[in-house]
Formats: C-alpha cells, sequence, structure tokens
C-alpha cells in the first residue's frame, strides 16, 4: 500500500508541475479562445492536482511512511510544507483572474487582459515553478535524512 500511495503523490507531482508549465507557456502569447480556454484547463489540472498532492502526502506522513512524529522533526519536510503554502497563495492570483474569463468565454469571445496584468501572471507562474524546483531540493534532502533535528 506504501508505493501505491507514493506512487499516486509523484504522480500528482507530476501532473502539477507540468499543468503549470503548460499554463506558464500559454499565457506568453496573445490570447486566443482556444488558448484561454486551454489555461483555464490547465489551471483547473493545477488545483486537482496539488490537492492529491497535500491529501496523498499527509496520507503517507500519518499512515503509511516514517510516522509524523518523524516528518515533523525534519527541516527540509517543513520547509516542503511552508513553500507548498507559499506556491499555493502565489497561484490565487493568477486563478481568480483565469476564473474571471468564464462568462466571457462562455459568449464565444476572448478575454481582454491587459499587457501588464499577463506579465504579472507570467511573473507569479515563475515564481512558482522555482519554488517548485526549491521544494524538489527539499524532497531529496528530506529522502536522505538531511536535516533531521528529532
Amino acid at each position: 500500500m506504501s508505493a501505491l500511495f507514493a506512487f499516486l503523490h509523484h504522480a500528482a507531482a507530476f501532473a502539477l508541475v507540468a499543468a503549470l508549465a503548460v499554463e506558464f507557456v500559454l499565457v506568453r502569447d496573445d490570447l486566443t479562445l482556444r488558448r484561454a480556454r486551454t489555461v483555464q484547463l490547465a489551471d483547473a489540472a493545477i488545483g486537482v492536482s496539488a490537492a492529491v498532492v497535500l491529501v496523498v502526502g499527509f496520507l503517507r506522513v500519518f499512515y503509511f511512511e516514517k510516522g509524523s512524529a518523524y516528518y515533523f522533526h525534519s527541516a527540509p519536510f517543513l520547509s516542503k510544507i511552508g513553500l507548498f503554502v507559499l506556491i499555493a497563495l502565489l497561484s490565487i492570483y493568477p486563478t481568480v483572474e483565469f476564473l474571471s474569463w468564464s462568462k466571457v468565454l462562455r459568449q464565444g469571445q476572448v478575454p481582454v487582459v491587459s499587457a501588464g496584468k499577463l506579465r504579472t501572471i507570467r511573473r507569479i507562474i515563475h515564481w512558482e515553478l522555482a519554488g517548485v524546483v526549491v521544494l524538489l531540493l527539499c524532497a531529496a534532502l528530506m529522502a536522505r535524512g538531511a536535516g533531521y533535528f528529532g
């Protein structure tokens, strides 16, 4: 069972990163109707993947791996949680913007988004991707037992 949950956790994490990369690429050029709809789908995939990562990750911590006492005494694990929260908070602005396009998209129109707002969204997604890279470093350190203070 532990291997199944490890697989689910990693598959969701890879899906999250892939959807985030797709979103980043899609907001680099001018929006089209199809591109805007795909951005919304990618953003939804990010949300679902993040939820799966979080739920399955905590199930692994509490039931399938070394136990919560171990993980909550691991600096890399605590850093991973902090980074995950930071990335989630960063994602709020783009998600709210993408959701605001729904009415216009249902009418078959392309959302009008200023160049400045798209630059801000790209910058935020770039920071999210950078945060994921640091989170992966923390995961590798945690897997090797670095930073355990228990």
